[in-house]
Protein backbone atom coordinates (compact mmCIF):
# COMPACT_ATOMS: atom_id res chain seq x y z
CA UNK A 1 0.00 0.00 0.00
CA UNK A 2 1.13 3.84 -0.94
CA UNK A 3 1.99 5.93 1.75
CA UNK A 4 1.47 10.04 1.23
CA UNK A 5 4.91 11.97 1.88
CA UNK A 6 4.23 15.00 1.66
CA UNK A 7 1.99 17.50 0.88
CA UNK A 8 3.02 21.09 0.71
CA UNK A 9 1.58 24.33 -1.00
CA UNK A 10 4.03 25.51 -3.32
CA UNK A 11 4.63 29.01 -5.55
CA UNK A 12 2.33 31.67 -5.83
CA UNK A 13 -0.92 29.48 -6.46
CA UNK A 14 -0.55 27.62 -3.59
CA UNK A 15 0.00 24.42 -5.55
CA UNK A 16 -0.45 21.09 -3.77
CA UNK A 17 2.96 19.50 -4.55
CA UNK A 18 2.32 15.59 -3.70
CA UNK A 19 4.80 12.61 -2.85
CA UNK A 20 3.44 9.24 -2.79
CA UNK A 21 5.39 6.08 -2.31
CA UNK A 22 6.14 2.85 -1.61
CA UNK A 23 7.44 2.38 2.31
CA UNK A 24 8.84 -0.87 1.88
CA UNK A 25 10.90 -0.50 -1.79
CA UNK A 26 11.11 3.00 -0.79
CA UNK A 27 10.00 3.95 -4.86
CA UNK A 28 8.19 7.89 -4.64
CA UNK A 29 5.78 9.22 -7.54
CA UNK A 30 5.78 13.35 -7.25
CA UNK A 31 3.18 14.95 -8.59
CA UNK A 32 2.33 18.43 -9.48
CA UNK A 33 5.79 19.46 -9.06
CA UNK A 34 5.17 23.58 -9.18
CA UNK A 35 7.88 26.33 -8.79
CA UNK A 36 9.96 26.40 -6.38
CA UNK A 37 8.91 22.42 -4.79
CA UNK A 38 12.31 21.40 -6.17
CA UNK A 39 14.21 21.68 -3.06
CA UNK A 40 11.03 20.33 -0.69
CA UNK A 41 10.43 17.53 -3.07
CA UNK A 42 14.80 16.14 -2.69
CA UNK A 43 14.53 17.14 1.12
CA UNK A 44 11.23 15.35 1.75
CA UNK A 45 12.53 12.15 -0.08
CA UNK A 46 16.30 12.39 1.27
CA UNK A 47 14.63 12.46 4.42
CA UNK A 48 13.06 9.04 4.27
CA UNK A 49 15.31 7.58 1.94
CA UNK A 50 13.41 7.40 -1.29
CA UNK A 51 13.66 7.64 -4.98
CA UNK A 52 11.84 9.92 -6.95
CA UNK A 53 10.91 6.93 -9.87
CA UNK A 54 7.95 9.28 -11.86
CA UNK A 55 6.71 12.94 -11.97
CA UNK A 56 3.00 13.19 -12.90
CA UNK A 57 0.76 16.21 -13.42
CA UNK A 58 -2.38 16.46 -13.88
CA UNK A 59 -3.01 18.74 -16.09
CA UNK A 60 -0.74 20.89 -17.95
CA UNK A 61 -1.03 24.58 -16.72
CA UNK A 62 2.39 26.18 -15.63
CA UNK A 63 1.19 26.07 -11.75
CA UNK A 64 1.46 22.30 -11.82
CA UNK A 65 4.45 21.43 -14.23
CA UNK A 66 6.63 24.01 -13.85
CA UNK A 67 9.30 22.74 -11.77
CA UNK A 68 9.41 19.70 -14.11
CA UNK A 69 12.52 20.21 -15.62
CA UNK A 70 14.42 20.92 -12.51
CA UNK A 71 13.12 17.66 -11.29
CA UNK A 72 14.71 16.17 -14.21
CA UNK A 73 17.94 17.42 -14.38
CA UNK A 74 18.18 17.00 -10.59
CA UNK A 75 17.54 13.35 -11.25
CA UNK A 76 19.96 13.01 -14.22
CA UNK A 77 22.75 15.06 -12.39
CA UNK A 78 22.81 12.67 -9.08
CA UNK A 79 21.82 9.58 -10.87
CA UNK A 80 22.61 9.56 -14.17
CA UNK A 81 19.32 8.69 -15.22
CA UNK A 82 16.34 10.13 -17.06
CA UNK A 83 13.21 10.61 -14.74
CA UNK A 84 9.72 9.71 -16.86
CA UNK A 85 7.06 12.73 -17.30
CA UNK A 86 3.96 11.67 -17.20
CA UNK A 87 0.14 13.87 -18.29
CA UNK A 88 -2.51 13.17 -20.45
CA UNK A 89 -2.05 13.36 -24.68
CA UNK A 90 -4.67 16.77 -24.74
CA UNK A 91 -2.32 18.40 -22.31
CA UNK A 92 0.97 17.15 -23.97
CA UNK A 93 1.51 20.32 -25.77
CA UNK A 94 1.03 22.48 -22.73
CA UNK A 95 4.57 21.10 -21.08
CA UNK A 96 6.38 21.24 -24.33
CA UNK A 97 5.03 24.83 -25.01
CA UNK A 98 4.40 26.32 -21.73
CA UNK A 99 1.45 28.50 -21.58
CA UNK A 100 2.44 30.73 -18.92
CA UNK A 101 -0.58 32.88 -18.13
CA UNK A 102 -0.07 35.21 -15.56
CA UNK A 103 2.96 33.54 -14.53
CA UNK A 104 5.40 35.61 -12.63
CA UNK A 105 8.84 33.85 -13.47
CA UNK A 106 9.92 31.90 -16.70
CA UNK A 107 8.49 27.98 -17.33
CA UNK A 108 10.57 25.66 -19.25
CA UNK A 109 9.42 23.01 -21.57
CA UNK A 110 9.67 19.85 -20.88
CA UNK A 111 9.04 16.41 -23.08
CA UNK A 112 6.95 14.08 -21.34
CA UNK A 113 7.59 10.45 -21.80
CA UNK A 114 4.45 8.31 -20.71
CA UNK A 115 0.95 9.38 -21.75
CA UNK A 116 -1.44 8.95 -18.89
CA UNK A 117 -4.82 7.37 -20.64
CA UNK A 118 -7.88 6.75 -18.97
CA UNK A 119 -7.98 3.78 -17.40
CA UNK A 120 -3.85 3.58 -17.24
CA UNK A 121 -2.54 2.29 -13.85
CA UNK A 122 0.97 4.17 -12.78
CA UNK A 123 3.14 2.14 -10.44
CA UNK A 124 5.86 2.33 -8.46
CA UNK A 125 6.84 -0.67 -6.19
CA UNK A 126 3.26 -1.22 -4.43
CA UNK A 127 1.43 2.03 -5.43
CA UNK A 128 -0.53 1.34 -8.21
CA UNK A 129 -2.38 5.31 -8.88
CA UNK A 130 -5.48 4.63 -11.97
CA UNK A 131 -5.62 7.23 -14.23
CA UNK A 132 -9.34 8.81 -14.48
CA UNK A 133 -9.80 11.25 -17.51
CA UNK A 134 -11.59 14.18 -15.61
CA UNK A 135 -11.47 16.94 -18.07
CA UNK A 136 -13.28 20.48 -17.75
CA UNK A 137 -10.75 22.49 -16.34
CA UNK A 138 -8.21 21.15 -19.14
CA UNK A 139 -9.16 19.01 -22.08
CA UNK A 140 -6.09 16.76 -20.83
CA UNK A 141 -7.06 16.99 -16.71
CA UNK A 142 -6.57 13.77 -15.07
CA UNK A 143 -7.20 12.79 -11.44
CA UNK A 144 -5.10 9.68 -9.83
CA UNK A 145 -7.11 7.18 -8.01
CA UNK A 146 -5.05 5.10 -4.98
CA UNK A 147 -8.23 2.78 -4.37
CA UNK A 148 -6.25 0.45 -1.52
CA UNK A 149 -5.01 3.61 -0.10
CA UNK A 150 -8.27 5.39 -0.35
CA UNK A 151 -6.83 8.54 -1.86
CA UNK A 152 -7.49 10.47 -4.69
CA UNK A 153 -5.47 13.57 -6.17
CA UNK A 154 -7.79 15.67 -8.44
CA UNK A 155 -5.96 18.01 -9.45
CA UNK A 156 -7.98 21.51 -10.46
CA UNK A 157 -11.09 19.34 -11.18
CA UNK A 158 -12.62 18.98 -7.56
CA UNK A 159 -12.13 21.00 -4.57
CA UNK A 160 -12.92 20.85 -0.84
CA UNK A 161 -16.98 22.63 -1.61
CA UNK A 162 -15.90 24.00 -5.05
CA UNK A 163 -14.26 22.92 -9.15
CA UNK A 164 -11.76 24.18 -11.24
CA UNK A 165 -11.91 27.15 -13.56
CA UNK A 166 -13.77 26.41 -16.80
CA UNK A 167 -13.32 29.57 -18.03
CA UNK A 168 -9.50 29.49 -19.37
CA UNK A 169 -8.60 27.95 -22.43
CA UNK A 170 -9.62 24.36 -22.45
CA UNK A 171 -12.10 24.56 -20.34
CA UNK A 172 -15.84 22.93 -20.37
CA UNK A 173 -18.29 23.68 -17.86
CA UNK A 174 -20.16 20.57 -19.14
CA UNK A 175 -17.31 18.12 -19.16
CA UNK A 176 -16.22 19.23 -15.98
CA UNK A 177 -19.42 18.69 -14.31
CA UNK A 178 -19.36 14.98 -16.22
CA UNK A 179 -16.16 14.84 -14.41
CA UNK A 180 -17.56 15.79 -10.76
CA UNK A 181 -20.69 13.18 -10.94
CA UNK A 182 -17.83 10.55 -11.80
CA UNK A 183 -15.68 11.20 -9.06
CA UNK A 184 -19.02 11.88 -6.53
CA UNK A 185 -19.44 7.75 -7.14
CA UNK A 186 -16.03 6.77 -5.66
CA UNK A 187 -16.15 5.54 -1.81
CA UNK A 188 -17.35 7.90 -0.07
CA UNK A 189 -14.45 7.77 2.45
CA UNK A 190 -11.79 8.51 0.17
CA UNK A 191 -10.01 11.17 0.76
CA UNK A 192 -8.95 14.26 -1.50
CA UNK A 193 -5.66 15.70 -1.89
CA UNK A 194 -6.62 19.04 -4.61
CA UNK A 195 -4.68 20.61 -6.74
CA UNK A 196 -5.08 24.02 -4.07
CA UNK A 197 -6.49 24.14 -0.64
CA UNK A 198 -7.23 21.92 1.83
CA UNK A 199 -8.55 18.27 1.86
CA UNK A 200 -11.57 16.97 1.83
CA UNK A 201 -12.86 13.19 0.95
CA UNK A 202 -15.35 12.10 -1.48
CA UNK A 203 -18.66 11.81 0.72
CA UNK A 204 -18.20 15.63 1.97
CA UNK A 205 -18.74 16.81 -1.55
CA UNK A 206 -21.19 14.29 -2.94
CA UNK A 207 -24.33 16.18 -1.93
CA UNK A 208 -23.37 19.32 -3.72
CA UNK A 209 -22.27 17.57 -6.63
CA UNK A 210 -25.49 15.56 -6.92
CA UNK A 211 -27.31 18.97 -6.58
CA UNK A 212 -25.59 20.37 -9.50
CA UNK A 213 -26.04 16.58 -11.45
CA UNK A 214 -30.06 17.28 -11.12
CA UNK A 215 -30.07 20.86 -12.10
CA UNK A 216 -27.98 19.60 -15.27
CA UNK A 217 -25.12 22.72 -15.00
CA UNK A 218 -22.65 24.15 -13.18
CA UNK A 219 -23.56 27.84 -13.92
CA UNK A 220 -26.22 28.57 -10.91
CA UNK A 221 -23.16 29.46 -8.67
CA UNK A 222 -21.13 27.60 -6.14
CA UNK A 223 -22.73 25.07 -3.88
Amino acid sequence: MSAVLLVAPIGPLRTNVVLVADPVRREAIAIDPAIPSLSTIVAAAAEAHWRIVLALVTHGHWDHMGELAALEAHVEREEGRRLPIGVHPRDRDRLTRPQPIAAPFPIPPVVPTRDLEEGDFVEAGSVSLRVMHTPGHTEGSISLHDRSAGILCSGDTLFRGAWGRTDLPGGDADAMLESLVRLAALDPATRVIPGHGAETTIGAESAWIQRAKQRGTLSEGRP
